[in-house]
């Protein structure tokens, strides 16, 4: 049985969805900007892993993920100003122009690491009616309050403000007053509380993204985008545009990263339960951070490191995906080149593996196998096991590298090789890829036209002949046309070198 930790309860929990083979699926997507840097890609690539595991065990998965277009400030205490219209003055264009960009370059880092998309990418510019109908309920309630800068939500009026951090409405009003690094607002009742609508600035260059309101000329709060497309999409909440609060459901998964826990999750949870009274999501799953020898990587750090940058460097983009597969997702990953080398190395080696067992089944696929020479059920179900554990990637990796060795250690042998079911094993390592996703199914042998046959056969003859030098010329000629040449005691093997770029 799957199990997962949940930051709600703080403990390891066996997963049961709502709904027998159907599962909600909503996690936080990026702010858009600027690049997205490899720390934030460590979550994305964690909710994949986990969306994985979901399918391989039969489950409908109904994922959700915003685009953060408008309303997320400089500051998370409601000041400062809009990222992607302060981005927008710097690179003097558009906001909208902006956030299309920076979007467009999220998707194409996605598409490089092979995270499966989201069913539904729901943009928070494109639900501004919802956002109305949300505070319009919220204030109905009497959770609202007005500032000379915005609409609030009071967080004093919800018993349970903070459950998801551990703490409650004193403590962390109390945490906030002691650590602050920031100027609240004055205006502000609590130092939790936080912006619902705020109103566009009367100084200051004129915002692009801005809407009329029943309160003022003004945007959404980032938290509120949030319950919005939540409500709308996964509990229902929404119809015909219409907010009814007492059709809300609670849906099975929230994710995102662990920074997301004292604020924005903790406040996504005050507007939906204020409005539902119902519980708003089952699990809570969240992301350690990715960090560098001088702490967290970030933007705001200056030590972000970017998909393109290791792309530049000659790194596979898959080998990023590895590095992250090697430690669990609640534990932060030291980030470097050499463990990223360190990675590129690793993956290769599956690279030559997968390869390897589709070589040799073309050699031996008339020979009897025999299923028993590779204990593939018993690491099969290692591997699985790890992944039930709260996706321990670590552990299901090392059962994927005990397939790999006792592999080798069979197939060097002269005497069991060709009574390996190859294809048996080929096919545990694409079961295991199917929650990696390394890509290894694209991984194929070449396609040996003439030309190249009849240098590898003249190679073979020069080779028998001792005739070093003209062996050598051959090998140089087949390396032009981009194959590596591997001689072995069954004859030639031919290596397809762009297996570890052109996929």
């Amino acid at each position: 049985m799957l199990k997962l930790y949940n930051t709600l309860t703080k403990k390891t929990q066996p997963f049961k969805p709502l709904h027998e083979k159907r599962v909600s699926l909503y996690t936080c997507g990026p702010t858009v900007y600027s690049f997205a840097h490899l720390g934030n890609l460590k979550t994305y690539l964690f909710e994949d892993i986990l969306k994985r595991v979901l399918i391989y065990h039969g489950y409908q998965v109904k994922h959700v993920m915003n685009i953060t277009d408008v309303g997320h400030l400089t500051s998370n205490a409601d000041s400062g100003v809009d990222k992607i219209e302060q981005e927008a003055l710097t690179e003097q264009k558009s906001a909208w122009e902006i956030a299309e960009f920076y979007s467009q370059a999220f998707f194409n880092d996605l598409k490089q690491l092979n995270v499966i998309f989201p069913k539904i990418i729901a943009k928070a510019t494109d639900y501004i009616p919802e956002d109305l109908e949300l505070i319009k309920e919220l204030e109905r309630q009497g959770y609202t309050y007005r500032t000379s800068d915005g609409i609030y939500f009071d967080t004093s009026k919800l018993k349970d403000y903070g459950k998801l951090t551990g703490m409650n409405f004193e403590q962390l009003n109390k945490l906030l007053k002691a650590g602050a690094r920031v100027e609240f607002s004055p205006e502000k009742k609590h130092l939790t509380d936080f912006a619902l609508w705020k109103f566009s600035p009367t100084s200051g260059p004129k915002r692009q993204m801005e809407w009329s309101s029943p309160w003022g000329v003004g945007f959404p709060g980032w938290h509120l985008e949030c319950a919005v497309i939540n409500l709308k999409f996964l509990a229902g909440a929404f119809q015909r545009g219409k907010l009814i609060p007492k059709k809300a459901q609670t849906i099975d998964l929230h994710c995102g990263g662990v920074d997301h826990i004292p604020i924005h999750h903790t406040n996504e949870i005050a507007e939906v339960e204020a409005v539902t009274k119902k519980k708003f999501v089952n699990f809570w799953l969240h992301g350690a951070f990715l960090v560098v020898k001088e702490g967290r990587m970030g933007k705001s750090e200056g030590n972000a490191v970017l998909l393109t940058d290791l792309i530049k460097k000659g790194f596979h983009p898959l080998s990023y995906r590895y590095l992250v597969l090697t430690a669990h997702y609640r534990t932060p990953l030291e980030f470097s080149w050499e463990s990223l080398k360190a990675s590129e190395e690793s993956l290769k080696n599956i690279f030559d593996f997968i390869y390897d067992c589709l070589w040799w089944q073309t050699k031996y696929q008339s020979e009897k196998p025999q299923n028993n020479l590779l204990p593939l059920n018993q690491i099969h179900k290692k591997w699985l096991e790890a992944l039930d554990d709260d996706l321990n990637t670590p552990q299901a990796l090392a059962a994927f590298w005990e397939l790999i060795n006792s592999y080798y250690q069979i197939r060097k042998n002269p005497q069991l090789k060709n009574k390996i079911n190859f294809k048996a094993v080929y096919q545990t390592a694409l079961e295991f890829d199917k929650v990696f996703g390394l890509k290894l199914n694209k991984i194929t042998l070449p396609k040996i036209d003439s030309h190249l046959k009849q240098l590898i056969t003249e190679r073979e003859q020069a080779r028998q002949q001792q005739q070093w030098n003209k062996a050598d010329q051959l090998r140089k000629e087949i390396d032009k046309l981009g194959y590596l040449i591997e001689d072995t005691a069954d004859g030639p093997k031919i290596i397809t070198k762009e297996i570890y770029r052109n996929y």
